[in-house]
């Protein structure tokens, strides 16, 4: 049930309105610019994060068809929310949908997430609020690290 996914912007394509998700449009290089959690009941924990003063956005409805005919669906708190830049993750349900790790090739297993931000107390009370425990690094500035096992050795992504 755990699984990356890299999205980036399609210069092919107009911007959209609200701006482009998980702040791509002002990303100077690639990186790991945030991560989810997995929250089945995911509009009680975005009503706990609102109550605890987390900037998590509202729940949205999402969709696409899969190459197969079926239709992949899910809620989402506001992709474009980033509470404390992308350390506090945003939220995520599958509903009835399966989840999308399901049907993906096997790549290798998520072995550690390192959060390093300014305000490790700040990000480790917002964390605290949405049932997280996870250890917040001091940093100059944010800075997500994935590591993944692979059959090749860890892959380090941040």
């Amino acid at each position: 049930a755990t699984y990356l996914e890299v999205i980036a912007p399609d210069p092919g394509l107009d911007r959209p309105g609200k701006g482009l998700p998980f702040s791509m449009d002002v990303l100077n290089r690639s990186r790991l610019a945030t991560w989810a959690l997995r929250a089945e009941d995911i509009q009680e924990v975005a009503a706990v994060g609102a109550r605890a003063g987390i900037g998590l956005g509202r729940v949205e409805a999402g969709r696409r068809n899969k190459p197969d005919g079926g239709v992949l669906s899910w809620e989402l708190t506001d992709p474009r929310a980033m509470p404390f830049g992308g350390a506090v993750p945003f939220l995520i349900s599958w509903g009835r949908s399966p989840h999308p790790g399901s049907a993906a090739p096997f790549a290798g297993d998520l072995v550690r997430l390192e959060i390093h931000h300014p305000k490790p107390s700040s990000v480790r009370h917002a964390f605290s609020a949405l049932g997280i425990d996870m250890d917040v690094n001091e940093a100059d500035e944010l800075r997500l690290v994935a590591g993944i096992r692979t059959v090749d050795g860890e892959v380090v992504i941040s």
